[in-house]
């Protein structure tokens, strides 16, 4: 399997203006082989290929100074990048969209450069630990988690940030396969349906709701620096100083959030046999005109992905079911009984069953998951189960499973 590691850089000043050069480098490059690719199609009618912009490196070396202090590799990889955004192109284009040609990078927005195969290496040096990269230095790096044993290092991009940090992102190949998952959940107590929203972020059938991140804190500040951003004159001293506080406003909501959400996934990926969630089309949802901001800081697909491959990864089932119908349809009678979003309870007109409005949905999602991998309906029904009584959780308290304060609550649980 494949992963990727990110892990923060402490250059110094001398390596800070080395990683730039560098990234600047690049950049130019890019841009020049975009005019190369618009020009052999002007001449010829088709684009290049690859291959043939590639080969000219070697002579741009012979009159471009500076090209030859970077490593080679790196520089392929900058060729790479443009036939990989051309392909991207073409996909919008196949799904209908508009879309423009290829524009050159200003340094803004060419913020990151590749090692790939090869010229990098981790090392130890002076007691700290340094990543060693060919013809630019030998930088330290902050391995706040190790690497496993049975990885192999494939590449490593390095990552300007707006707020000024550099970061080392490490594609890693691991050795060993991933556990298989069981053919058939054994026990239905191991099955778990998920039902994502934005007050609570996630309800599933064991009656566990999950607030949602409270990070309305974190959000006015970020608007009372724009505001002081607004008076500072563009282009000054003090401009780019104010410019810098909005990117770590921004890192902080970002890494906030990307925490919660590893932490939930993670969870639900270790703790179930089985677990169904919605097929949400959050692309459709976000063109949508109403509570787009409230539906893009929820994040539901950056969730889904993460519970898909750490799911995948701890041998467990992950269902992603048809979303049509979960709320409206009674989960102990599969009535349809349409309600307004105001209404967060249901009441089904047939079977009398009471119950949240998302628990229900969580139990139709669980039953169609169960469905999809020939398991069938589980034996026990809503009414029987902790439908009535959700325990509502803050999502301050989601710890990840496996860490020392999740081992500290399981001890407590058991003694009492």
């Amino acid at each position: 399997m494949y992963y990727a590691y990110k892990y923060r850089l402490k250059p110094s000043d001398a390596h800070h203006e080395e990683l730039d050069r560098h990234r600047d480098i690049c950049r130019q490059l890019y841009n020049h082989t975009l005019y190369r690719l618009n020009e052999h199609q002007n001449e010829h009618g088709k684009l290049p290929s690859m291959t043939t912009l590639r080969s000219e490196l070697p002579d741009l070396k012979k009159w471009w100074d500076g090209l030859s202090d970077v490593y080679s590799k790196v520089l392929q990889t900058v060729v790479e990048r443009l036939f990989d955004n051309l392909k991207g192109l073409s996909k919008l284009k196949e799904n209908g969209y508009g879309v423009g040609q290829l524009k050159w990078k200003p340094p803004r927005e060419f913020r990151s450069f590749t090692y790939s195969q090869s010229g990098f290496k981790l090392d130890k040096k002076g007691g700290q630990t340094v990543l060693s990269l060919s013809k630019l230095a030998n930088i330290p790096i902050r391995l706040h988690r190790p690497i496993p044993n049975d990885a192999q290092l494939k590449q490593v991009t390095l990552k300007k940030e707006p707020t000024g940090e550099w970061f080392a992102t490490f594609g890693i190949e691991m050795d060993s396969e991933p556990p298989e998952p069981p053919e058939k959940p054994e026990k239905p107590e191991k099955c778990v349906g998920i039902d994502v929203g934005i007050l609570k972020y996630a309800h599933d059938t064991d009656g566990t709701a999950v607030r949602s991140l409270d990070l309305s804190t974190e959000r006015e500040r970020l608007e009372r620096e724009q505001r002081k951003l607004s008076r500072k004159q563009h282009g000054s001293a003090n401009y780019e100083k104010q410019r810098r506080r909005i990117a770590e406003c921004h890192a902080d909501l970002r890494r906030k959030r990307r925490d919660f959400l590893h932490k939930l996934s993670n969870y639900y990926a270790r703790e179930y046999d089985l677990v169904a969630v919605e097929d949400l089309n959050v692309t459709g949802m976000m063109e949508s005109s109403s509570n787009s901001r409230n539906t893009a800081s929820a994040a539901w697909r950056t969730f889904l992905s993460l519970l898909e491959y750490k799911c995948e990864r701890n041998g467990t089932h992950f269902v992603a079911v048809n979303p049509r119908g979960t709320t409206t349809e009674c989960a102990s009678c599969s009535v349809s009984t349409e309600k307004p979003l105001w209404v967060r309870e249901h009441a089904c007109p047939a079977c009398g069953l009471e119950a949240d409005r998302d628990a229900n949905a969580a139990w139709n999602i669980l039953s169609r998951g169960l469905e999809a991998v020939g398991v069938g309906h589980s034996e026990a029904t809503p009414v029987e189960t902790a439908l009535p009584v959700d325990s509502p959780v803050s999502a301050k308290r989601v710890v990840e499973t496996g860490s020392p304060t999740h081992k500290e609550r399981t001890a407590s649980a058991v003694s009492k």
